[in-house]
């Protein structure tokens, strides 16, 4: 598979993943100065690239870095980011701050992490009943606590 970059900024960073095993690549703030994220605050932060996914049966997901998370409260305001196929804007992130402390942004920062992964497009059938399982319409807990 071959993925499209295209920077729109020269100071854009081309993804990258950081080892040979990681699933996804980070995507880096394209600021062109700092930004400071209060806590409870959202951001839209510019990562200044733009892709081409093959086709309609893959798309790109945003995903969090796990040490901005944790350590900061640094997360992506809508839980994960879905770049569809067909999409040929700028890759954003929004990010918003959780934790009780400002946290500051600073242009190039790796903030986000775009794994890019199949996507399934059933047909869609409307029936009148669904087949039968041992656990029903069970839901939160229903399977137990262990």
């Amino acid at each position: 598979m071959i993925l499209k970059i295209k920077k729109l900024k020269p100071n854009a960073r081309i993804p990258k993943r950081a080892t040979d095993g990681a699933a996804g690549m980070d995507l880096y703030a394209c600021i062109p100065e700092a930004v400071t994220l209060a806590p409870g605050q959202l951001a839209v932060i510019p990562t200044g690239i733009a892709i081409e996914l093959p086709d309609n049966t893959c798309a790109a997901f945003l995903y969090a870095r796990s040490g901005l998370g944790v350590k900061h409260g640094i997360c992506l305001a809508n839980g994960v980011g879905v770049i569809d196929s067909d999409y040929r804007g700028e890759i954003c992130t929004g990010l918003c701050n959780v934790s009780d402390k400002p946290y500051t942004i600073e242009p190039d920062e790796r903030v986000a992490q775009m794994v890019i992964a199949p996507v399934l497009t059933p047909d869609i059938r409307e029936v009148d009943a669904l087949g039968d399982t041992e656990r029903g319409a069970g839901g939160f807990g229903s399977t137990g606590r262990q």
